[in-house]
């Protein structure tokens, strides 16, 4: 028998689905292989992500840890972090909620028709900061392709870390590809050390592109946040929209903006509440508490 019962609150943005629970009164008492059970969709609860809340720290309200469904942690869900954002606001009444991970502070304004603004902060583009592993000066367009060489499918990625790393391939067609395929190969590839978000991208026009992403350790998904950012910034960076921009994914679109005055990348988007329930004691361990 577990100790306790855990309660989660399960929440969306643009499909993008969550199970958050809440320990802040005390730890979980979950390791990496509980979260992954409780993650996977045929045997657990299911979900893109598992977020646990913590005490805010450094001014914060409140430390948001990230696990992917096979346990691993990662540095930042900006889709996440709106839906957190909205909990805190309803608990307090506030607007701007300091959100922290373990990448940084993310600050948040809750708008009144209920959507989310969450400042993700600069993006990092240096080849060691992504990173990569060899060195690339230009990281616009770095050297790597999927495909025989005098005739590759995708090539020349856009590379970025917020607060995970990226690769952002631009091509004609987003549909042409088989991102199921490729994604699981790129995301490994040896060129990312930490392995990478890999993101397909179809310019509409100058304020809006649309675009499909397999998420490490998540595989394909309807919205990554911290991807259509990286997105944003490297449109931008290849002088293919402007900096404020519709970034239309298979769940929906995000307002993506890299603010010229500070370099910031702030994301807007909607967030969507399904349900609350109990963990099932069947999912926790003898000994969580």
């Amino acid at each position: 028998m577990t100790t306790r019962d855990i309660a989660f609150r399960k929440m969306n943005g643009l499909g993008n689905d969550f199970i958050i629970v809440d320990a802040r009164t005390g730890p979980l008492g979950l390791m990496p292989p509980d979260i992954a059970r409780i993650a996977n969709r045929e045997t657990g609860i299911g979900c893109d992500q598992f977020i646990a809340l913590l005490p805010g720290k450094n001014g914060a309200d409140v430390f948001m840890r990230i696990f992917n469904p096979d346990g691993s942690e990662a540095g930042a869900c900006g889709n996440a972090t709106r839906c957190v954002a909205d909990i805190l606001g309803s608990e307090t009444g506030k607007r701007d909620i300091v959100i922290e991970t373990i990448a940084g502070q993310l600050p948040s304004v809750i708008h009144a028709d209920g959507t989310v603004s969450v400042d993700m902060g600069a993006p990092r583009l240096k080849w060691d900061e992504i990173p990569l592993a060899e060195e690339f000066h230009d990281t616009s367009g770095i050297e790597l392709q999927v495909g025989p060489i005098d005739a590759p499918v995708l090539h020349s990625p856009a590379v970025a870390n917020m607060g995970n790393p990226h690769a952002v391939f631009f091509t004609a067609d987003i549909d042409a590809h088989d991102l199921a395929a490729i994604g699981p190969v790129l995301e490994n590839h040896p060129m990312f050390p930490e392995r990478a978000n890999i993101s397909i991208v179809q310019v509409i026009d100058r304020t809006h592109v649309r675009a499909r992403v397999w998420e490490r350790s998540a595989g394909l998904t309807l919205a990554c946040g911290s991807a259509a950012c990286a997105i944003g910034v490297s449109a931008v960076r290849r002088r293919m929209t402007e900096r404020k921009l519709t970034v239309t994914l298979p769940g929906g679109p995000l307002l993506i903006e890299w603010r010229e005055s500070d370099g910031h990348v702030i994301m807007t988007g909607p967030v969507t509440h399904d349900y609350d329930a109990l963990i099932p004691h069947t999912l926790l361990p003898e000994t969580a508490a």
